[in-house]
């Protein structure tokens, strides 16, 4: 691409679109926008974030692309955000699951882009083993053998990132359920204190009386007590209910930002405002 391509990675960040949306402007943009349009005064916002990702989709899909990809194929096209929930960076153990999709099941979709190695594969989708029974691996079309063989005999998922940017359904295998590996400790780890002090209230009808500083542990051994199969659907259940954004929400932001706008935490989505910057023409 460019000697800007860094500049990618940190263009379709939180930071960058809570700047946008609140109509500031960031560097970041502003440098990607001259450098790569001669005249970028010419063009609306708009216009200059889809002809970048359009950038980003012929010579450089980092990992916002990938799950740019599956928020939009999976969540909104075979799903609904009324019936499935999407998660995003979520730390298991000593991994990060990539993307997570939960409706009657939840399934981590590990990325590994373009730009990424196979070297920590094995050891992450071991982590995530431990919170989630269905784990599927995300890959290029030129990694799909060497992961086909990896993972032959094996529960493990796999789906391909296309040339055309979209999930093959020939070079294909699909994640089989697998709780061998599930521990109330990595589940509870998933939790938030609101959280799990309400899981632990629901089932055992009180909470632990403990001072502040061991009441973490005192309802982790509470929860511990919980039946795993129980323990993980109520998980399952609380983790799905914490996003709420409404599905005309998110169909109302362009294609290359759904997933910022989806997972965006800091601000409430102001589509409105969001909507006025991106038909603004271009200016420093």
């Amino acid at each position: 691409m460019s000697k800007h391509d860094g500049l990618y990675n940190k263009l379709f960040t939180q930071k960058v679109f809570e700047a946008l949306m609140s109509k500031k402007g960031h560097a970041v943009y502003q440098t990607l926008a001259e450098a790569e349009f001669q005249q970028p005064h010419l063009l609306s916002n708009g216009e200059i974030i889809h002809k970048l990702y359009s950038q980003m989709a012929k010579c450089y899909r980092n990992e916002y692309f990938y799950q740019n990809t599956l928020l939009n194929t999976l969540l909104l096209g075979k799903h609904s955000v009324r019936t499935t929930t999407a998660l995003s960076q979520v730390t298991v153990g000593k991994a990060v699951a990539d993307f997570i999709l939960i409706n009657g099941i939840a399934v981590v979709y590990e990325i590994k882009s373009d730009l990424d190695s196979l070297d920590r594969l094995e050891s992450q989708i071991e982590a995530c083993y431990h919170a989630f029974d269905h784990v599927c691996v995300v890959a290029p079309e030129t990694s799909f053998s060497k992961l086909n063989t990896m993972f032959s005999n094996s529960p493990v998922g796999i789906y391909v990132l296309t040339k055309r940017n979209t999930i093959s359904t020939k070079q294909k295998k699909e994640p089989v359920a697998d709780s061998s590996k599930l521990s109330h400790q990595a589940l509870f780890k998933l939790l938030r204190k609101q959280e799990y002090e309400h899981v632990v209230y629901s089932y055992h009808g009180f909470l632990p009386e403990a001072t502040p500083v061991f009441r973490y542990e005192a309802c982790e051994a509470l929860f511990s007590k919980i039946p795993l199969d129980q323990a993980y659907r109520v998980v399952l259940k609380t983790l799905k209910n914490r996003v709420s954004i409404q599905q005309e929400q998110i169909q109302a932001v362009p294609y290359s930002l759904r997933s910022l706008a989806y997972f965006n935490t800091g601000t409430a989505l102001d589509a409105a405002s969001l909507q006025s910057f991106l038909n603004q023409q271009y200016r420093r």
